[in-house]
Parts: structure tokens; C-alpha cells; sequence
């Protein structure tokens, strides 16, 4: 690949902690198994994409600690271009803590660190050339994403946004948005209300996103797989059924997923259709980044299944 696919966004050392449950409100439970792994949407967007195969250059900041040069190293052997994440010498790396219970659910606990203190003049405008995906999530200050989704627009890229951990979203975010991918529960949170996408609900999305120009868009749905909407065409995809030990950054295997999809000229409708096995994957795996598959190994993983 030629053109690069650029994600702008947090880097997190993820403090995993194996669970026979999630607590409730106010519950103390035993944990067991802590591992410190590294994680931040757009890490792992990253080494999920450069796994795949994709040219992929990683825009954030860590700060000049252990965990930082764990992040960027673990980045680097990935095939990932981290010369633009910042080094920030005055605030710890993000971290970000996940218990996870027996079935492979999880809850997270951000806390933002040196993606906190990023300023959209910190992001240089060379990390945008010859690039031909950008992709934006929510765990770096809205002003930043603002800043990274104007500067793809004047790079001639397309703007992938995936708007997690969701915050309401500027117009002018929405205006750039060339794909949007959201899970049910943050396509209800887009709409103010919760959406049925069998009953009025992707109707209702594009309703609602139609004033923005947003007609190409993927809700993803778990176990019930993903609705992929592009302009006037419905694609329902099957879920790949496996048994799942850690879903944790399956999301964000999936974003980076389609991002390699479009940045090869595919149609948002096979993008998200190998995006959907590349996620399942990851699922069969602990941990966010260490569970995202090569190229070689996803295809072995398709045939075990033919």
C-alpha cells in the first residue's frame, strides 16, 4: 500500500484483571490474573490495521514513562509509524483499567493521562500526507479530533469516525465524517433515544445523519453481527460464532479492520464483512492488542472455518 491510514487518538497502558464477575454498583469482587498490556483506541486501531498489512501512522502522546515506551515499542514491532506520538515529560502515560469476567465481558475505567493534555497544535500536519484514511475516536479533547478530522479533509482523506466513549458531537465533525461506525447502544446515544435497527431504526439513523452528508455508516451489534448502510444499500452481516474468552478491544479491531478494507479500494460492505471475522478473532485471545491477527494468521483462521 502507498497511501497511509493515520489514527489520531489515545494510547493506554490497560491494567487487565481476570474476574469471576463484573462487580455491581458498590460490590467488592476478587480479581486474579493482572496483566499490564497496551491498549487506547487508537493503539490499537493502529496495530490492529498493521497487522493486516496496512501503512499506518499512529498520532497521539504518551508520557516519558515506562508505559509510554512500552506503548510505542509494542507499536513500532507492529509495523506501526509512531514518529508523530509525543513524548509529554510532565504527565503520566493514560491508563485505562479493565476488569474482565469469565464469559469475556468488560467495563472500563479511563484515565486519560498525557491524552488529556494533547492540543490540536501538537499534531503536525505532515502526519497527514498521501493519506488516505483517517480515523478519529473520543478518548483525546474534542478540539484535537476536531483539528485532525480538518486537516484529513484538506489532505483529500476520508474521515473514519467512531465516536467511543461517546460525547456529543460538533456539526462540524459530523460534516467530515465520511464512515461512521457505532455500536447500537451509541447509535441510540447519537439519536437521544434507543434505536431498534429491526423495527424503523437504520431509517431513522439516516434520517438523522442525512443533514450531515453521513450516508455510509456500520452499527455493529455483537453477537447479532452489523448493519452496514451505504447510501441506499442495506447489508446485514452474520456474526462469526466462537467461543470468546476476552472481548476487549474487539471494536477496535474492527475499526482498524475496515480502515485497511477502504484504504485498499474495497466497498464498505466487504470491509466490515472482514472486519467482522478480524474482531471474532480477537475475541478468541486475551487482551486488546496481543489477540489481533496478521494477515497469515487470519486466513488460517477462515479456512478452519470453510
Amino acid at each position: 500500500m502507498t497511501e497511509h491510514i493515520v489514527m489520531v487518538g489515545a494510547l493506554n497502558a490497560d491494567l487487565g484483571i481476570r474476574v469471576d464477575r463484573l462487580p455491581a454498583p458498590g460490590e467488592t469482587v476478587a480479581g486474579r490474573d493482572v496483566h499490564v498490556l497496551p491498549g487506547g483506541k487508537a493503539s490499537n486501531q493502529a496495530v490492529a490495521a498493521a497487522r493486516l498489512g496496512g501503512s499506518v501512522r499512529l498520532v497521539g502522546a504518551v508520557g516519558d514513562d515506562e508505559n509510554g515506551r512500552m506503548l510505542r515499542e509494542h507499536s513500532a514491532a507492529a509495523g506501526v509509524d509512531v514518529s508523530f506520538v509525543a513524548v509529554l515529560p510532565e504527565v503520566p502515560t493514560g491508563q485505562a483499567i479493565i476488569p474482565v469476567d469469565d464469559d469475556g465481558e468488560n467495563a472500563i475505567i479511563l484515565v486519560p493521562g498525557a491524552n488529556g493534555a494533547i492540543t490540536p497544535a501538537g499534531i503536525p500536519a505532515e502526519a497527514y500526507v498521501d493519506a488516505a484514511v483517517v480515523c478519529l475516536s473520543l478518548e483525546v479533547p474534542m478540539a484535537v479530533v476536531q483539528r485532525a478530522a480538518a486537516r484529513a479533509l484538506m489532505a483529500g482523506a476520508r474521515v473514519v469516525l467512531n465516536p467511543s466513549p461517546f460525547q456529543p458531537l460538533p456539526p462540524s465533525l459530523l460534516d467530515a465524517t465520511d464512515v461512521l461506525i457505532v455500536n447500537e447502544l451509541e447509535a441510540g446515544q447519537l439519536l437521544g433515544v434507543p434505536v431498534d435497527l429491526d423495527s424503523g431504526g437504520v431509517e431513522a439513523l439516516c434520517s438523522a445523519l442525512a443533514p450531515h452528508g453521513i450516508t455510509r455508516l456500520v452499527v455493529t451489534r455483537g453477537a447479532a453481527g452489523a448493519v452496514v448502510i451505504d447510501g441506499d444499500e442495506v447489508t446485514q452481516l452474520a456474526a462469526t460464532r466462537v467461543d470468546a474468552v476476552d472481548t476487549t478491544g474487539a471494536g477496535d479491531a474492527f475499526t482498524g479492520a475496515v480502515a485497511v478494507g477502504l484504504a485498499e479500494g474495497r466497498s464498505l460492505a466487504e470491509a466490515a464483512a472482514e472486519a467482522s471475522v478480524v474482531a471474532a478473532f480477537s475475541a478468541t485471545r486475551r487482551g486488546a492488542q496481543p489477540s489481533y491477527p496478521t494477515a497469515a494468521e487470519l486466513a488460517e483462521f477462515r479456512a478452519e472455518r470453510a
